[in-house]
């Protein structure tokens, strides 16, 4: 029983590490700034207004939904504070709807790694909204389970952040790719397993 109250726990201290991380990545860019991190391997779409009006509403709302999201899935966050539950998920769910969602999708029709890594991204950003928004559906019909399964599924995809910065790092380190080689790769591998392991927690729980 330890054991299984330590794991979690250690998950979630790994998770606000790299949550962390990519905090310092988004502040980077603050103020605006047009050749800084990401931005010096796009310089090419920096002329282009919708483009470039996408990536800064997607870097500096995306990290909220994130921090949401952290909070969503504590048994006894959710028991102790369920009116605070309420107001992050409306947060989490109105920010990727209406604002990271629709500017992630932007995003993904001019993703570095050519025609793989653009669908891969668009499949991201179109799934990541459905899952969001079925969540949101069923938690306003009070189906409470149909709502955790699909907030499951769409926060794996919220931490494809975090999972396609990890892979992209263990890739480099271990083949050193070229870097197109290394976006086609990381673009699958940043949220097809978040989708399988979000599937084998669902279906675990009993939950389906």
């Amino acid at each position: 029983m330890l054991i299984k109250k330590i794991i979690p726990y250690s998950l979630l201290l790994l998770l606000g590490y790299f949550t962390y991380q990519i905090f310092i990545i988004t502040k980077q860019y603050y103020p605006i700034q047009d050749e800084v991190g990401f931005l010096r391997i796009k310089q090419e779409y920096i002329s282009i207004l919708h483009w470039k009006i996408a990536f800064f509403i997607h870097v500096f709302s995306s990290i909220f939904v994130l921090i949401a999201g952290f909070t969503q899935f504590l048994p006894y966050f959710l028991q102790k504070y369920p009116k605070i539950h309420r107001i992050i998920g409306i947060i989490y769910v109105f920010d990727i709807l209406l604002i990271t969602g629709p500017a992630s999708f932007i995003m993904s029709l001019y993703a570095n790694g050519g025609l793989p890594s653009r669908i891969g991204f668009t499949l991201i950003a179109i799934l990541w909204i459905y899952f969001t928004f079925r969540a949101y559906q069923a938690a306003c019909k009070r189906q409470f389970l149909l709502h955790k399964n699909f907030m499951i599924r769409s926060y794996a995809l919220t931490l494809s952040a975090v999972t396609l910065r990890a892979w992209k790092w263990l890739i480099v380190l271990l083949f050193a790719p070229r870097p197109l080689d290394v976006y086609m790769l990381v673009t699958w591998l940043g949220f097809v397993p978040n989708l399988f392991v979000a599937e084998w927690i669902i279906r675990k729980k009993g939950n389906f």
